[in-house]
């Protein structure tokens, strides 16, 4: 998650194609609505805090709409921003199918895993809300595994399914095809200007890139991209480029750090430093931008020193 800096000119980020509709509410992961000819979907739910916002907006544009269901739930990972609004979804409307990674659907069992969610749900809580509700994870789950190169019908149109670890083994990118628009997962970036990607590596620096290269090769014609919104058209053929060559700084600033007899808890202080500002915080906890970071850290060390 990141503060994004739309340097576009004349770039409406939250302007979508037809049939898809912006339900975010707060900070955090966005909330997208994607209208089929048969059937209504969600990509991806937001922080928890907000859950009840994400429920009225969506109950707004079904009406808006003339429909009354919400049919399906397409989650890219199973970090607490992009899921955490997933059980108020899910108390609302108890039909709708979620779909997610065998990964996803193992995390969301395990106790330790959703005690994490919802810690870390209370401090966004906190710091971007008045309430004081307490933050829900009953109904943290994934009805129907999907992976590469399945599809999900919403009617006229579908889902493809590619598989983009690197950020998390459980981020999936969707494409909604026959028109070509890839909503992209984490592993492959979140674009701060035209200039830099932020890249958030958690798990693997080696299947983050792979990543990259495969959803550069399926040749979208519209990339949504994580926290940001959807790229100009005309950035399309470069972003993920831009990707590779962002994750390669980062690289070699975490292992110059390393180069020089920092330990982990001075290179974080060092990325901390650098890489974080008070403008991130209005978009992400700086508890969990450390954590992500010293995650990082780890992968970085761990395939490169």
């Amino acid at each position: 998650m990141n503060t994004i800096f739309n340097d576009f000119p004349d770039h409406d980020r939250f302007k979508f194609p037809e049939g898809l509709w912006r339900v975010t509410a707060g900070k955090g992961g966005e909330a997208i609505l994607v209208f089929g000819s048969k059937k209504t979907f969600l990509v991806d739910c937001g922080m928890a805090y907000c859950g009840d916002r994400v429920v009225r907006n969506i109950e707004f544009a079904l009406a808006m709409h003339d429909r009354t269901s919400l049919d399906g739930i397409l989650l890219s990972h199973s970090h607490y921003d992009h899921i955490g609004a997933l059980p108020y979804m899910k108390k609302r409307w108890p039909e709708a199918v979620v779909y997610g990674a065998a990964k996803a659907k193992s995390v969301f069992a395990r106790p330790g895993a959703r005690a994490l969610m919802k810690e870390l749900g209370t401090v966004a809580r906190d710091l971007y809300s008045e309430s004081k509700n307490e933050i829900l994870v009953d109904g943290l789950a994934v009805d129907v595994v999907v992976s590469e190169g399945d599809e999900i019908s919403i009617g006229d149109e579908y889902f493809k399914v590619l598989e983009t670890k690197g950020h998390t083994d459980c981020s999936l990118t969707y494409i909604l095809e026959p028109r070509k628009i890839m909503f992209a997962s984490e592993s492959t970036g979140v674009l701060e200007n035209p200039q830099f990607v932020h890249t958030s590596i958690l798990k693997s620096y080696k299947d983050s890139i792979e990543s990259a290269l495969k959803c550069k090769a399926y040749q979208p014609k519209y990339i949504i991209c994580p926290h940001f919104g959807i790229l100009p058209e005309y950035f399309t053929d470069e972003y993920f480029d831009l990707y590779i060559k962002s994750a390669e700084y980062k690289k070699d600033f975490l292992l110059d750090l390393h180069r020089k007899g920092l330990d982990k808890e001075q290179i974080l202080a060092e990325y901390v430093k650098y890489h974080w500002s008070e403008r991130r915080a209005q978009e992400q906890p700086k508890e969990a931008f450390t954590i992500n970071g010293g995650h990082m850290i780890d992968v970085i060390l761990k395939e490169f020193s």
